[in-house]
Parts: C-alpha cells; sequence; structure tokens
C-alpha cells in the first residue's frame, strides 16, 4: 500500500525560511465495490463460452503455447477499470479482470470483446516480443551510455533502463491493435457482437497518439474493430 508524502516549502525574497517537516499522508480507504449476482453470473458464462473458442484458435494458430487459459479476478484495493494478460512461471496464459471493469462493463458483449483481446495477446506472443524488444532497448542504450560516458557504471545502468524502456513501448500500440483484430474474430466466433463490445472504448480515457504511449488512440482501435467486422460481415446494431 502507498503512502503520499506532501512536501511545502516557502521561498521568500531575501529571506531564509526552514521547509516544514513532511506531511504523512493516511493511506487511502479501499474502495468497496459491490457486484451484483446477475453480473457475476454474466461474467462467468462469458469465460465458459469465450475460453473454448480462444483455446482453439490458440491451439490452431500457436501449437507450441500452453493454451490453457487461466481467468481470474485482480482483487487489488482501489485498482482501476483494467484487464490484463500474463503467464506463471509454467507459461500458463493468465487474463485477469479487476473488480473496477467488471462492474464497468455495461453487457457479455463487452466482456467478452475484452476477454478476447487479452487473449489475443497471448495467443500473439506479445509477451515475448515485447521482452526481447526490451532487452534489444537495452544493450543498444546500454551499449551508446558506455562510450558516450566512458565505462561509467551508472551511466550505463541508466542507459539499460531507458532502452529497456523504449525498446518494450516500441511496438506497443502495434500489439494492441493486432489483439483487437484478432479479438474481434474470437468473440464474434464466440457468438458475441465485438461491434458492440468496443464500445468500452467510448467510457474510458483515450490515450490519444502520444510518443511511445503504450496504448493507441481510441479511435484507431475503434476502426480496426471495425475494420476486420466489416471482413466477418457482422452488421452493426442500431
Amino acid at each position: 500500500m502507498r503512502r503520499l508524502l506532501l512536501l511545502s516549502f516557502a521561498v521568500l525574497a531575501g529571506c531564509s525560511v526552514t521547509p516544514p517537516a513532511p506531511e504523512v499522508l493516511p493511506p487511502p480507504e479501499p474502495q468497496t465495490i459491490i457486484i451484483e449476482r446477475s453480473t457475476i453470473e454474466r461474467v462467468v458464462a462469458v469465460v465458459q463460452t469465450v475460453a473454448p473458442v480462444a483455446e482453439e484458435m490458440c491451439t490452431r494458430r500457436a501449437p507450441t503455447l500452453n493454451c490453457d487459459f487461466r481467468i481470474v479476478v485482480d482483487e487489488t484495493p482501489n485498482a482501476p477499470p483494467n484487464a490484463f494478460q500474463t503467464q506463471d512461471d509454467e507459461g500458463r496464459p493468465i487474463i485477469a479482470f479487476t473488480l473496477a471493469l467488471i462492474a464497468e462493463a455495461q453487457n457479455s458483449d463487452e466482456m467478452a470483446f475484452i476477454m478476447s483481446h487479452e487473449a489475443a495477446h497471448h495467443i500473439l506472443g506479445h509477451i515475448v516480443r515485447q521482452n526481447e524488444n526490451a532487452m534489444a532497448g537495452a544493450q543498444i542504450l546500454g551499449g551508446l551510455a558506455s562510450v558516450l560516458s566512458g565505462g561509467r557504471e551508472e551511466s550505463i545502468r541508466a542507459g539499460v533502463r531507458l532502452g529497456a524502456e523504449i525498446g518494450a513501448r516500441t511496438y506497443s500500440k502495434d500489439f494492441e491493435l493486432e489483439a483487437d483484430a484478432m479479438g474481434t474474430v474470437i468473440a464474434a466466433r464466440a457468438g458475441f457482437n465485438p461491434l458492440r463490445g468496443a464500445e468500452f472504448f467510448f467510457r474510458i480515457p483515450d490515450p490519444g497518439n502520444q510518443f511511445l504511449g503504450s496504448h493507441p488512440a481510441n479511435a484507431d482501435r475503434l476502426a480496426t474493430v471495425q475494420r476486420v467486422a466489416r471482413q466477418l460481415q457482422i452488421v452493426p446494431q442500431g
């Protein structure tokens, strides 16, 4: 649990003022999120329907991967609406939803699209590719820092950290759009409407088109879903 320090400094022209001691703010109270029984049943139904489709596509597209998806709920207090894909030490794919996201999703199509998107990250090998990009960036900038600093260890470490961060983010927007495209297919094959599911984008902050941002603009993501939906001949709902 994080604690925030509020530092107050007084500066007066011609005067020297001793700053007051830092004020330690108490940690925020855990936010209680109440999930209705009907919502839980809806999420369970989505998981049971989408998981077999995602596993079948995983087995067909990436037969060397572990395709036994494990779905979990992240109960971290005050965690914002979020879903993410990771894997355990044995390579088993894990898809996690925060309680806030479960409460935020308005229908089964949205939950199905989000789950399909996260499953696609695993099928497309994005964790491995991102780690490879981070290692390449760390090697390049770490080596450059070594040359420019004359081998100073502190500069090399800073270069490695910066290079890893840049490398990891270099293709992250492409990865998100790739997962949106495959997620559209998975959700549709599971019997859900990805166009309706992608309406979730309208209710989350738009990251815009930031340099080295981790996510593409919402408009680009919607355009990707719409393009794939047209190829699948999915009719928009009125």
